[in-house]
Parts: C-alpha cells; structure tokens; sequence
C-alpha cells in the first residue's frame, strides 16, 4: 500500500514538472530568457527527491511543503524522481521524464488530493500583476480532500463556495487578519482559525491540503512579494519668480518699479506729444 501511494506520489510530481512544455499561457513579466516554477506538496505522508538534469533540486521534499522558487533558464530539462534518499547512480527512478520550460513562466504545481481523496496535481498561474498601494493580495486555493468551502476572514465568509481543484482571490487592505476554512454555508472552521498578516503589495497564495477523513487538513502558504505599485508622482505648484531688488546695473530698482515707472514717462511723453499737436493746429 504505502508502494502504491509513493508511486502515485511520484508520479503526480514527476508529471507536474513535466507540463511546463504545455503552458504557453504561464507568461508574464518575468525576467527574460527564464521561467519561476514553485512546487507545493500537499499528499499527506511521503517524501521525494527530485532530479533536474541529474542535479538533485528537491531533497526529501515532504507533505505540507512550499519550495523556494526555482529559477530555471528555459529550455529542455531531463527529470528523474526517487524515493527519499534513493542513490540515483544504483536505483532506479520511479518516474523520467522531459520538458520544456517557457521563459516568462511564473507558476506553482501542486501535488494534492482530489475532493475524493486521490492523488492528482494541479496547475495555477500566479497572478503577479501590481497591488493597489496599500492592499494585499489574498488567493485560497483549494487542493484538499474535502467538500466545497467557505474562507472566513475575520469570522465572516469572504471567499464563498470554493471547490477543489479552483482557486479564489481578493485584494485588502494591509493588517493581520483572523483567517479559517468552514465547510460551505456555514461558520464552524474545519481548518483554522490561524492569524495572517499580510503586507502591502505582497500576494499571499494559501492552500487548503490533506484530507477531512483521515483528520489531516491544514493550510500551507505560498508568498510573492515586491508587487507594490509605485507612489502617484505629484507635479509641484507652480511659482512664480520673485522681483529683484537692490541697487546697481544687474538687479537696481525692481523690475515692478521700473515697468511702472517706463509707463508712466510712457504716459508723460504721449501727452506732450499731445499738447505739441494741439498747439500746431491753433
């Protein structure tokens, strides 16, 4: 039994890393000529080692896990996936396989459960776009054996009626939050309540994993940070120059004063001009 689960394990491992060939709409505005891939193990029990291009990349990786992102240049990777602590150059892979990794790919691969407890793997997305200032991004999603759920923030539902495999999401203000999973439809956490603070522009991706059956539910935690928008740029009033003053050729009497004054012998002279004409007519 505990060799059928490791290989259906493996398998869902293997194969997940495997469809990063197939997911041209993974794109986004990672860094050029790369793709990020981040794996979350969510089958409650055994442990891996997985081999990318004979390096081993994840050791032991075990239930309830996240890995770091793993920066890949894209390209074609060979894939080989043990038990825990195999010795590849003696035994035997579980699973090999290839691939083809896109640049600009920013995804996680999880391996779960179905709603009725059977392994399987799923692929999502990572929405990495910027977050309003002073937000944060909140995705739950759904990858354990267990029924649709309600996601309660603070005691009240916020995210309603969440089946496995999707995900939900929503953006709120920055703080710490009271979070909890309750079977749909009603208020009595079946996973929870646990505090998650959440930072400005930052999104946080919360799986729901394990099994209402076996009583191994729980939530483990995906972060993306550095998705802040950057602060509005505020134009300066304008000013207007103050006059000059002092004495002196550069900056002598106001230029206020003079511009009054060279109207005012503007003035004089039209009117001597003016008594001038006046006087030749008579």
């Amino acid at each position: 039994m505990a060799r059928k689960r490791l290989l259906a394990v493996t398998f869902a491992v293997a194969a997940a890393v495997a469809l990063l060939g197939g997911w041209g709409g993974w794109r986004s505005a990672g860094a050029q000529g790369t793709g990020t891939v981040t794996v979350v193990h969510g089958i409650p029990g055994l442990a891996v080692d997985v081999y990318v291009n004979g390096n081993l990349t994840l050791k032991g990786f075990a239930p309830n896990t996240v890995s770091n992102p793993l920066q890949l240049p894209a390209g074609k990777y060979d894939i080989k996936v043990f038990a825990a602590n195999a010795d590849p150059a003696k035994d035997t892979p579980a699973i090999t396989g290839s691939t083809t990794l896109p640049a600009g790919a920013n995804a996680s691969i999880v391996a779960h459960l179905t709603a009725d407890g059977k392994p399987t793997l799923s692929v999502f997305v990572n929405d990495v776009s910027t977050i309003p200032a002073g937000k944060a991004r909140l995705v739950v999603r759904h990858t354990a054996a267990a029924p649709a759920v309600d996601v309660l923030v603070n005691g009240s539902p916020a995210l309603t009626n969440l089946a496995n495999p999707n995900e939900a999401k929503t953006e709120v203000p920055a703080g710490t939050y009271s979070a909890a999973v309750a079977a749909t439809g009603t208020t009595t956490p079946v996973i929870g309540p646990v505090d998650l603070k959440l930072e400005a522009g930052t999104a946080y991706y919360v799986y729901a994993i394990g099994s209402l059956k076996d009583k191994t539910l729980g939530l483990v935690t995906q972060t993306i940070s550095g998705l802040a928008a950057p602060p509005p740029t505020v134009q300066p009033a304008p000013t207007m120059a103050a006059p000059r003053s002092g004495t002196g050729p550069e900056g002598g009497t106001s230029e206020v004063v003079w511009v009054a004054l060279g109207l005012a012998l503007s003035g004089g002279a039209l009117s001597l001009v003016g008594l001038r004409i006046a006087r030749s007519h008579r």
